[in-house]
């Protein structure tokens, strides 16, 4: 990784700075996330970013967004998904119950500064809560804007993609099969996998938003990131694909031109 000092800096400073806050889900369970205050001398007053992490990952992986985001003046909040480190869950939602979720989280912030003004980040699995949330007709006007690096299509499309890239089945041998696994999702998890669509929400965006997809990512496919920037319908959308980037490697692959992007994106739609 071409950013290894900054991300040990940050994993030291998020250690120092986080001070836990939680909250009921709207099904019952406990869900658990950290706060940092902002990182330089004079933030601007109500600003706040959401980062979220990943399938199986942590708040701490989220820790280099986070820094970045507080030394630009933001509160950040970095939950751990439902299922995740302190968090409680039965099920991983693959971003559609932990879109619900995020509006949740989004709810606890506006609650204690109705002037909050959010700025939303997902990785991955947290991309796809990102942009399904994005796509909410609830979605409060204070969330200004969004960032979505490496997320999906639907979940339906991922465990078509994975079930071909990690087990190596046809076509006509993985439909049948991730097909079962949507039914015993809806039927314990309350959702179908083609229903949990970043594409279908983001039909219905209307605030900025930024994709970023590595070229060489073999979990969740590059052919993604034209897919939901396509789909989007918000008049501001930008696009950057990182050549020779694997999963979520994007900023780790060209710290400058990634940081940059996001920098110019986040500047210029909070009016810093």
């Amino acid at each position: 990784a071409a950013d290894m000092a900054e991300q040990e800096e940050a994993a030291d400073w998020f250690e120092e700075s986080k001070q836990p806050i939680s909250m009921m889900s709207r099904d019952g369970f406990k869900l658990h996330g950290w706060l940092v205050d902002p990182d330089c001398v004079s933030p601007t007053p109500h600003l706040y970013a959401i980062c979220c992490h990943g399938y199986s990952g942590d708040p701490t992986e989220m820790a280099k967004y986070a820094h970045r985001y507080a030394r630009m003046g933001f509160t950040v909040l970095v939950p751990a998904s439902r299922g995740h480190e302190l968090s409680q869950g039965r099920y991983i939602g693959m971003g559609w119950m932990e879109r619900v979720d995020l509006m949740d989280w989004i709810g606890v912030i506006t609650a204690a500064d109705p002037q909050a003004r959010i700025l939303l980040h997902g990785n991955s699995m947290g991309g796809a809560a990102v942009m399904m949330a994005a796509g909410e007709a609830s979605l409060p006007r204070n969330v200004v804007s969004a960032i979505e690096d490496s997320g999906f299509t639907s979940v339906w499309d991922q465990f078509m993609f994975n079930a071909r890239s990690l087990y190596h089945l046809p076509r006509w041998a993985a439909r049948p099969l991730v097909a079962t696994m949507s039914l015993i999702c809806r039927h314990r998890a309350g959702y179908g996998f083609r229903e949990a669509s970043c594409v279908r929400q983001l039909h219905h965006t209307t605030i900025p938003m930024l994709f970023i997809h590595g070229g060489a990512d073999d979990f969740v496919s590059p052919a993604s990131l034209e897919r939901n920037f396509d789909a989007c319908a918000s008049i501001d959308r930008q696009k950057m694909m990182i050549p020779g980037a694997g999963h979520t490697m994007a900023a780790s692959t060209d710290p400058e031109r990634y940081w940059r992007r996001v920098t110019n994106f986040v500047t210029r739609t909070f009016g810093l």
